[in-house]
């Protein structure tokens, strides 16, 4: 169930490859916080939040998951974590560091990413059993959760696909997503025309799920995601907005 509630910057990859770039920072407010309620087959689980703030000439971005006091009851989870980049390039930026610290029941993960862009290669230290990778890696290549960031700079428009290269662990993903059309949703922070899209993940590593993940984001310069959805392997999963400083 710890999975579930990393979901939704999963379903957020956009592409790189084939995309109409914004100016770069448009439509974006930093600081800016996300809230987000999650939902397990109509049941709620639990709360995620997506956070982006400026510190001099780098970028922090901070998410994080927790389970609400029915879950604890039998499987606690308190996850975080944060994306460091320096403020050049494409937004959001050039990725420096990404660090992930997982508690999920009885299991915790702790680990982290160095990535040297000049040298096109990323460093993954798993800090809890002692492995070290070195990962080959393209350019524009992003973390998950600063791809989260990099998609709401994009030009998107339905009936089109975009591909984006993501480190997820140790493992580098050129990810496909497709803009499927314009739809009207309603959340708890309000009623928004957005842009349906899906993200063809793969069942491996953080992109664990079965086909038919979508995405809904705010029609508008901000490209806010205001709703995300997973099939899962009993029932589906839900983010729905709630609030935050946007």
């Amino acid at each position: 169930m710890g999975k579930i509630l990393h979901m939704l910057p999963v379903l957020l990859l956009v592409g790189a490859g084939l995309v109409l770039p914004c100016p770069a920072g448009a439509g974006q407010k930093i600081p800016e916080k996300l809230e987000y309620s999650l939902s397990w087959t109509g049941i709620n689980v639990g709360t995620a939040t997506q956070e982006i703030v400026d510190e001099g000439e780098t970028r922090r971005i901070i998410s994080s998951a927790r389970s609400n006091a029915w879950l604890s009851r039998f499987f606690p989870v308190d996850d975080r974590t944060e994306s460091v980049l320096l403020k050049k390039g494409v937004f959001p930026g050039e990725p420096r560091t990404f660090t992930m610290l997982f508690r999920e029941g009885s299991h915790t993960r702790d680990r982290e990413i160095s990535f040297n862009v000049a040298a096109r290669v990323a460093h993954f230290h798993d800090r809890k059993n002692g492995e070290k990778v070195t990962v080959p890696i393209d350019g524009e290549t992003f973390d998950i959760y600063s791809s989260f960031y990099f998609v709401r700079h994009q030009h998107l428009e339905p009936g089109r696909s975009f591909y984006i290269n993501v480190l997820d662990s140790k493992k580098l993903h050129r990810i496909e997503v497709r803009v499927l059309k314009r739809e009207r949703v309603s959340v708890p922070a309000g009623e928004f025309t957005t842009l349906k899209v899906e993200p063809m993940v793969k069942p491996v590593g953080v992109f664990e799920g079965k086909r038919g993940a979508y995405i809904w984001l705010t029609d508008d310069e901000r490209r806010i995601p205001v709703k995300a959805q997973t099939k899962v392997t009993v029932g589906s999963v839900t983010a729905v907005l709630t609030g935050g400083v946007y």
